[in-house]
């Protein structure tokens, strides 16, 4: 992206750098001592006072600091100023008077030559203003990082008022000024953290072994989804990023680890929406000697931990509804769940007498579709989007689910749930296919399937099924959406609140189709 022109205010701000420069003032020196945080300081004060609390040991003396931070406001009078600045735990007062600082350094730089958004350090004492404001009044102020493009701010044009700083496009791509200017999003991403780190430690607590596998693999599979292609130039190869872990996971339970986790960044080739982003986090998890039975008592246990972890009670408020994550879930079959739906029953129909019922659904139907595609497009439509509180969606069409056991009692299906809430699907499990001449065949069918069109059947992996003819034992699998799971506990409506850097269309694409994004599509998984 080229350099754009600059505005009056950044030619403005250049001036100001060489004028500080002129007067041997470093603009970006190297380091500053920083002892309190905004939070800290305001910690220490007493409501019900005027002064800071103190212990027995101090005597009194005035709560002395070193801080650092961005200035957000500025309201300069005469001999003496106030200032906010925000650290990353909040926004604090300053207060900053003539005779305290070095001769001209008042009037000549901190009036002048100092702006909203450049970086100070301050030190001084706290205190409270007459006003009864918590402030730090500053006897020593230095100049950390000269802000060379202004906070962007409300303004109108052509009679309208545009807001750079409520502006979805904007916020995205400039996701740093985005944080700056918003303590909600940065608590939502704080959150987003503390989300993985309690998952981790749940997993962890049960004895389950982190591990990492590989991101570009020779041979993609694990899901039904398209790949990013790339080439490796010394082994003159074909290679993709991945789309799921489970393949190489499973190849560890058949090493002999017992329970394995990754949470990885996966990528799959589709469109954009609220619900997805080509590159996205997900949770895998493997247990041997485990069924999806015994996985769903897990998730359960795992998601209620988690809303208790971020919210101090398993009942979340999203969007206009309560969702309580409380256990037990309820648990339906998704053909007895299309049935309550639609009143009919799909058991047992060929693929053309399902082509029939989706179309007088309503729902379309392509050539490239096989019958399980078919089903999952009628649940899709008539079911997934009324499931606001988390739900199990069991037992599937094998056609569906090529890596997943087959019933062990309803002959067609495999052994899988869906957890679904809020109308989107929150992870994906299975009682894992282990007898590696079914692996086979299954993979041989999804290869036909992609001969008849559909670009998200998998390729056989020969390898895997080599694993498989080693022994794997009965296993548990789990893939769970970090996104998304994050958008449900955080109250988002969309993946982009949620992921620091989302994907979007290019700038100077953007620009020319007058700032749309890409299609909110509903494509991939």
């Amino acid at each position: 992206m080229s350099e754009s022109p600059r505005s009056e205010q950044e030619i403005r701000r250049l001036e100001e750098l060489e004028q500080l420069e002129s007067r041997g003032i470093n603009a970006y020196p190297y380091a500053w001592e920083v002892t309190h945080r905004a939070r800290d300081v305001l910690a220490q004060f007493d409501d019900a006072e005027h002064q800071p609390r103190h212990d027995d040991s101090d005597g009194g003396s005035p709560l002395v600091v070193s801080m650092a931070g961005r200035i957000m406001a500025k309201r300069v009078m005469g001999k003496a100023s106030f200032f906010h600045f925000q650290d990353a735990s909040g926004r604090i007062q300053a207060y900053v008077r003539r005779d305290d600082l070095p001769d001209g350094f008042y009037n000549e730089v901190f009036k002048r030559l100092l702006d909203i958004g450049d970086i100070v350090g301050v030190r001084g004492f706290a205190f409270r203003t007459k006003t009864g404001e918590v402030s730090v009044h500053v006897e020593q102020l230095e100049l950390l990082a000269k802000a060379l493009r202004p906070l962007p701010i409300e303004k109108e044009t052509d009679g309208q008022v545009y807001n750079e700083v409520s502006d979805k496009e904007f916020r995205y791509r400039q996701r740093y000024v985005d944080l700056m200017l918003h303590e909600g999003v940065r608590a939502t991403f704080v959150q987003r953290a503390k989300l993985i780190s309690a998952m981790r430690r749940f997993l962890d607590d049960r004895g389950y072994l982190e591990v990492e596998t590989p991101v570009l693999q020779p041979l993609y599979g694990g899901a039904s989804a398209r790949p990013f292609t790339t080439h490796h130039n010394a082994l003159g190869t074909t290679l993709y990023l991945r789309i799921a872990d489970e393949l190489y996971l499973k190849r560890l339970i058949v090493g002999g680890f017992e329970g394995v986790y990754e949470i990885a960044k996966d990528f799959r080739n589709e469109g954009l929406s609220r619900f997805h982003n080509p590159e996205f986090t997900m949770m895998e998890l493997y247990v041997a000697y485990r069924d999806y039975g015994w996985m769903m008592d897990l998730v359960e246990e795992l998601v209620e931990f988690l809303a208790i972890e971020l919210h101090g009670t398993a009942d979340v408020r999203v969007g206009e509804n309560t969702i309580s994550f409380r256990r037990p879930w309820r648990r339906v079959p998704m053909f007895d769940a299309i049935a309550e739906a639609t009143g009919r029953d799909l058991r047992g129909l060929d693929r053309d007498a399902l082509a029939t019922a989706a179309n007088e659904i309503g729902i379309g139907v392509e050539s490239s579709m096989g019958s399980g595609k078919i089903i999952d497009e009628i649940f899709g439509a008539t079911v997934e989007p009324k499931l606001i509180q988390p739900t199990f969606i069991t037992d599937y069409p094998v056609e569906l689910s090529p890596l997943a056991k087959a019933h062990r009692s309803e002959p067609g299906l495999v052994e899988r749930f869906e957890a679904i809430c809020n109308g989107k699907e929150l992870c994906n499990a299975f009682s894992e296919l282990n007898d590696p001449r079914d692996q086979r065949a299954r993979l041989e069918e999804q290869v036909r399937l992609r001969a008849g069109g559909d670009e998200e059947a998998m390729p056989i992996d020969e390898d895997y099924i080599r694993a498989l003819e080693y022994g794997m034992p009965p296993t548990a699998g789990l893939g769970m959406g970090i996104d998304r799971l994050t958008m449900l506990l955080t109250n988002e409506q969309s993946i982009r609140d949620v992921i620091l850097f989302p994907l979007l269309k290019p700038e100077t694409e953007a620009a020319a189709s007058e700032g749309a994004e890409t299609a909110d599509t509903e494509d991939g998984a």
